[in-house]
């Protein structure tokens, strides 16, 4: 449920109309599904698909970080997911943990396509956006960027969740950006020789060089040798067993979500919409 007062207040309807129209557009088994979308004088209403297993955040949160074997594992839904949308010319641009989801089995959802945009071949968008540890040096130099852009996010993640922090961090946003244009990576010991190679291919700023950016796409991914012997039928199919386990009651158990504070109540950013202002959402 969004405020359209708020949505208008903060530039956020494009995203927002963006986002509907790109999830109604698309099928895939690890993207979450929208079942309808409807609209009153003050909300926007968006059904979608209940992840019940929670935010995948909370759970690399409370593992601090995951085994190799748990890493790959959704490393390997996020590309697969990717190569749809790459397929389709359309450029994710916003993955981090907390935009991805987990079912009642434990495998992934991605959710959250406010920045999702079609790039046709050849071509580039210039929208600033995303989550400033995720940015590419492209979006932060503002080059111009394309699907290469998700390919770095992805080296991003998996460092992450093998690692529990992000490869570049600073408190402020321009040394977070220096940090990330000068491209050196400390790795912890622990991480497997495979997984930091697979990790510098990605986190690189030349893009004629990045893994997925060059003439084999995402197979050169998931041909690298952190992947050998993964069964990526088997992903696809989800016969393959997850490696979080869901605990669940019931179908409407909520207990796998953190709580937050619903003080202000519904009402929190509602505020009433010229009927000229209305006409932005026909459709919607």
């Amino acid at each position: 449920m969004l405020s359209k007062a708020l949505v208008l207040r903060t530039k956020q309807l494009d995203h927002v109309l963006c986002e509907k129209e790109v999830l109604e557009a698309l099928s895939f088994p690890f993207i979450v599904n929208v079942y309808a979308s409807f609209q009153d004088e003050l909300y926007l209403y968006l059904v979608l698909e209940y992840s019940i297993g929670g935010e995948f955040f909370t759970h690399l949160r409370k593992a601090n970080r995951f085994p190799n074997d748990t890493a790959r594992f959704y490393a390997a839904g996020v590309i697969l997911t990717f190569e749809y949308l790459h397929n389709r010319n359309i450029v994710y641009r916003d993955l981090k943990p907390e935009n991805l989801l987990l079912d009642a089995h434990g495998h992934l959802k991605v959710c959250d396509f406010g920045f999702a945009k079609t790039v046709e071949p050849g071509t580039n968008t210039w929208t600033l956006c995303g989550t400033p540890e995720y940015l590419a040096p492209e979006i932060i130099l503002n080059k111009g960027h394309g699907k290469a852009v998700d390919w770095w996010a992805l080296g991003v993640l998996i460092f992450e969740m093998l690692a529990g922090y992000p490869p570049f961090y600073a408190e402020d946003r321009m040394q977070l950006y220096q940090s990330i244009l000068a491209g050196k990576i400390d790795y912890p010991r622990h991480i497997k020789k495979e997984a930091k190679d697979l990790i510098s291919r990605l986190l690189t700023s030349d893009l004629s060089r990045r893994l997925g950016n060059l003439k084999g796409g995402a197979l050169d991914i998931r041909t690298h040798a952190w992947f050998k012997g993964f069964d990526w039928e088997a992903l696809i199919n989800r016969t393959m067993s997850a490696p979080i386990s869901i605990n669940v009651r019931s179908a409407d158990d909520a207990s796998m979500f953190d709580d937050y504070d619903d003080d202000d109540g519904p009402d929190i950013g509602a505020g009433k919409v010229r009927p000229d202002q209305q006409q932005l959402f026909a459709g919607f």
